[in-house]
């Protein structure tokens, strides 16, 4: 049985102007020690769709699935106190912004003993002793002096691995890591890269790697799942995604790379915005902006299919023997998509 299991999963946020579909029938699933990548423009739903998992979308937001279960566990019919066993234990999260994560009133110190004593049955001065050990685990030099610090007081690659720390604190089953390199300088990304790294293979536990960044999840994940406008459009071993993509927005987010394309020249672009509110289509959501869009695709809602070694949502999938002949059949549509 699978650690995770998210099938059909809908994150929906009523406003005056009608609903929001920020998640729209989301399916993952996630093995013990596996790594799964989750890619997409900011806007397609990788964030909400992990934070749905973990019980934290606000109201009015509401979350309905067909299935979101973790470790055995229903968590779409656990009671707030099961669920704030699991969350902080079982299942942890690193958060995108470690400076608004922590609580700038206390001292990093504090805040990693309040989480040990939370979850462990372990006393304040071993839950101290177990929080210096941590803060060493995670490469924060003089951790012991370290512990009395704000996190004003230390930079943003340092606060990021005071949360890693928190996060691993009780030996997570699942750690989700929600672009824990996002606003750190390169160097002290590949840092942060390699502990996650280290840390995942040491452990044995499953992790979730929320980026926009392809080149992080060609060399973290075993697994990858294309996000846009709230739906997974393409999920697949990372090498054979890399090396064949069968969606045409995986084909494009791949041709964005600078690695990918000619030398001089100006880097690729996808044309247009991701939907939001007002201008979802009612056919596939990426037609807008695809280059091999027709009035089928724009009309008619793709399903997701299992396709070659995985999953993809598309009328015509790069890889279909068949696919340029039935475009010319479904008329193409030429996209004047608005930057």
């Amino acid at each position: 049985m699978p650690l995770l299991e998210i099938e059909d999963l809908h994150v929906e946020f009523p406003t005056q102007g009608g609903v929001m579909h920020a998640v729209e029938g989301v399916s993952l699933t996630l093995d013990e020690g596996e790594v799964l990548g989750i890619v997409g423009e900011s806007g397609s739903g990788k964030s909400v769709t992990m934070m749905a998992l973990m019980g934290l979308i606000p109201f009015p937001g509401r979350v309905r699935a067909r299935t979101l279960r973790f470790a055995g566990h229903d968590l779409l019919g656990i009671s707030d106190r099961e669920r704030r066993r699991l969350v902080g234990k079982d299942m942890a999260m690193i958060f995108q912004e470690p400076t608004t994560s922590l609580n700038p009133c206390f001292t990093v110190g504090w805040q990693l003993v309040e989480a040990l004593r939370l979850h462990s049955p372990l006393d304040k001065a071993s839950a101290k002793k177990r929080a210096i050990e941590l803060l060493e685990q995670v490469g924060i030099p003089a951790a012991h002096t370290r512990m009395n610090d704000y996190p004003h007081q230390m930079s943003g690659g340092m606060n990021q691995r005071v949360m890693i720390a928190m996060a691993i604190s009780c030996n997570p089953r699942l750690l989700i890591a929600d672009e824990p390199t996002t606003a750190l300088d390169v160097t002290i990304q590949a840092q942060i890269l390699d502990l996650l790294r280290a840390l995942q293979k040491e452990r044995g536990m499953a992790l979730v790697l929320i980026t926009h960044n392809m080149g992080v999840v060609s060399e973290m994940a075993r697994r990858v799942a294309v996000m846009y406008a709230g739906q997974v459009m393409e999920q697949r071993p990372v090498a054979q995604l890399f090396s064949d993509p069968q969606h045409p927005y995986t084909e494009a987010l791949l041709s964005a790379l600078p690695e990918r394309g000619p030398s001089g020249h100006r880097l690729a672009t996808i044309p247009g915005v991701v939907p939001g509110i007002f201008d979802r289509p009612a056919g596939c959501l990426f037609a807008p902006r695809c280059a091999y869009a027709t009035a089928h695709s724009l009309a008619v809602r793709p399903e997701l299919k299992d396709w070659k070694d995985g999953q993809v949502r598309c009328h015509y999938p790069l890889g279909d023997p068949t696919r340029q002949e039935r475009i010319e059949q479904d008329t193409p549509v030429k996209i004047e998509a608005v930057s």
